[in-house]
């Protein structure tokens, strides 16, 4: 395995100096963002497949810095039923499966995304019951007419450029969210379908990522180390599923949090065995998204929890047996 952040938290600083300062933390691999949520502040596709100086000089600072690149992250919704936003998150994906190519990267990251509930919808609708039985109507139009064509096609256009990986992010809000639904695409649409495993979109949905990672085991193609902190007393009032902002700290049900401090180091290390049991040997990527310590705290933070429990080499023969 490898230790790895994603620099979108970063973008304050030049690549170079975060580069710098992640190498100095004995950071191994890098997920740079290229488009959609996590934006391209680090590496423009467009530029730097217009530029091919520009992709060299990105290939020497890897270089300098001794990392490399775990994942493209393109995170955005190609199938929302405004057609201008569909337009843009697709050829963003299309220009990061592009630029994987000339950077040698199989694997690139997103989200399933979520259209609407009918040809003329303007927004998403993410559906989450069974009933009423309109829902079901929703789900099938949804699933049926515009997700598995979509990502049959993406799936294409992704091969013709060597990316092979397809890394979904399990994600309330989408159609993807859980091993159910992720697994139901790659059925779908195929083997290039599979998941960036991040623990903290699972953990306040109810599901125990150790056996979240069982179900999917051969489809999990990149990991995001983020930590979720159920609130016990929160959620015994109003439950889980929560609409209030990320800024209401004491009133939320949940909250993301650095790896450690929603979680315990037990079940982060249930986490990386589990991974390591069933197959996956890449880049544990942290990812920073906790609203109570600035980036630098949160990162280090997590690269020193995560240090010690990561499994780096190959195991050893069972000469006991």
């Amino acid at each position: 395995m490898k230790l790895g952040v994603l620099t979108v938290p970063l973008y304050g600083r030049s690549v170079e100096e975060a580069f710098k300062y992640l190498s100095g933390l004995g950071v191994q691999a890098v997920e740079i963002g290229t488009g959609g949520f996590p934006g391209n502040t680090h590496l423009d596709p467009v530029q730097a497949l217009s530029d091919p100086s520009r992709l060299e000089n990105f290939k020497e600072l890897l270089k300098k810095y001794n990392l490399s690149i775990s994942a493209l992250s393109c995170h955005g919704n190609p199938v929302h039923p405004n057609a201008d936003i569909a337009e843009k998150d697709h050829t963003d994906f299309v220009n990061t499966c592009k630029l994987a190519e000339r950077l040698g990267i199989d694997t690139v990251i997103t989200f399933s995304g979520c259209p609407g509930d009918h040809q003329g919808a303007k927004h998403p609708n993410w559906v989450t019951c069974a009933w009423p039985p309109d829902f079901g109507e929703v789900l099938r139009y949804q699933w049926d007419e515009i997700l598995v064509p979509y990502w049959k096609n993406a799936a294409k256009i992704a091969a013709g450029h060597g990316v092979t990986k397809i890394a979904l992010e399990m994600h309330p809000g989408f159609c993807v969210y859980n091993p159910k639904s992720l697994l139901r695409l790659r059925e779908a649409a195929g083997a290039a379908i599979g998941a960036n495993f991040d623990p903290s979109h699972l953990i306040w949905q109810g599901i125990k990522p150790t056996e979240a990672i069982k179900a999917l085991k051969g489809a999990i193609y990149h990991v995001h180390a983020k930590d979720t902190r159920v609130d016990m007393f929160n959620t015994a009032v109003n439950g889980v599923l929560e609409t209030s902002g990320y800024d209401d700290l004491l009133q939320r049900s949940w909250l993301f949090r650095t790896v450690g401090f929603g979680t315990g180091e037990d079940e982060w290390r249930g986490i990386i065995s589990t991974l390591r049991a069933t197959g996956y040997d890449g880049t544990i990527s942290i990812e920073h998204e906790d609203a109570l310590m600035s980036v630098e705290e949160g990162l280090e933070k997590a690269i020193d929890f995560l240090k010690p429990i990561l499994v780096y080499g190959a195991a050893a023969e069972m000469w006991w047996v």
